[in-house]
């Protein structure tokens, strides 16, 4: 079988490459990515050589290219994480998450549909069990109070240009499985952190500020609240519904995980004065800036479907999780 994988030079999309082709080498994946800031090709160094991997630089906006790509691989499947993902970034220029997360998300839909079925409900032959596998994000419910989860059935109320082009392409994929009866699968997950994060992220900017002895910027008073889930946690749910979800199902994984902004310093902090003591504490380097325009108070997933129809379950609680994260930057940042 033959999987085009979106943005997989980007965070999620690398590891789950890894992930994916050391556990199905029966594969053959297809890594489509425009490498823009997000992505780099140093995060699939180690498997380009793999005979089932072939990296493919372009644009989900080119349709052209899309369906060329179709044509001479012939995809059995796709799994879709090519986002422009960052909420600061689309407060300053909104345009490029319009493009690439609903455009691109259209074009890929539209040119899968079409290569797969002949029309409504009707498959092609050899395409009856093709899929069209949807990666979204928490953050189209909108933000929650003090106390509860957002499920499946949560009312969409996104609130940054970031999170409103994802709750429009989540709404795309929906009508293709309603109108076209279009094998698509959707998950939304909760804030991912791990290895290969890019370095203007949360996690990895505490980090990397602390040990260079910079002031490490937290938005407003640091109360604002997540839930964590491990990168590697978030790919086994992405596999699990790729290959058992029902199909035109929307699939929520998080990681059970809450902490606000201040505890994720506090405890990055502590793990660095043991690991790599420096004169002071690391937390008198924590400063706070102003906030961001828009910025949601609490996120927090209710798992219940993906575990209890599934299967899936966490690995990772936050404290283990963060443990492996620091020592990988640790590494990063050393050499």
């Amino acid at each position: 079988m033959t999987i085009l994988i979106t943005g997989g030079l980007g965070f999620i999309g690398s590891n789950f490459i890894h992930y994916f082709i050391n556990k199905y080498p029966e594969y053959n994946l297809i890594n489509l990515d425009n490498l823009t800031y997000a992505g780099a090709l140093s995060n699939v160094e180690d498997i380009k050589s793999n005979v089932n991997y072939t990296f493919i630089k372009g644009d989900i906006c080119d349709r052209n290219l899309i369906e060329n790509l179709f044509n001479e691989y012939n995809f059995d499947g796709v799994i879709h994480f090519a986002a422009e993902s960052h909420v600061d970034n689309s407060i300053k220029n909104p345009g490029a998450f319009i493009d690439t997360n609903i455009t691109g998300t259209f074009n890929l839909l539209d040119v899968a549909k079409n290569h797969w079925m002949y029309g409504p409900n009707e498959c092609k032959k050899g395409f009856e069990q093709a899929r069209f596998h949807h990666i979204s994000t928490d953050e189209v419910y909108g933000t929650l109070g003090e106390t509860g989860l957002f499920s499946e059935d949560t009312p969409y109320a996104p609130n940054s240009p970031y999170s409103a082009s994802k709750a429009a392409s989540d709404f795309i994929v929906r009508s293709y499985f309603h109108t076209y009866g279009m094998n698509v699968v959707t998950t939304n997950c909760s804030n991912n952190y791990g290895p290969k994060q890019h370095d203007e992220k949360l996690i990895p900017t505490i980090i990397r500020k602390a040990i260079s002895g910079e002031a490490i910027p937290i938005y407003g008073d640091g109360t604002n609240i997540r839930d964590w889930l491990y990168v590697l946690d978030h790919c086994k749910g992405i596999d699990l519904v790729f290959k058992t979800g029902n199909s035109g199902e929307t699939y929520n994984i998080g990681g059970r995980n809450e902490r606000n902004n201040l505890y994720i310093v506090d405890a990055i902090c502590s793990i660095l004065d043991e690991l790599k003591p420096a004169s002071a504490s690391y937390k008198e380097q924590i400063t706070f800036v102003q906030d961001r325009a828009g910025h949601d108070f609490r996120y927090a997933i209710d798992a219940s479907k993906i575990e209890k129809e599934l299967g899936w379950k966490a690995d990772e609680d936050f404290e283990s999780g963060i443990r492996k994260t620091i020592d990988w930057y640790l590494e990063k940042y050393n050499s």
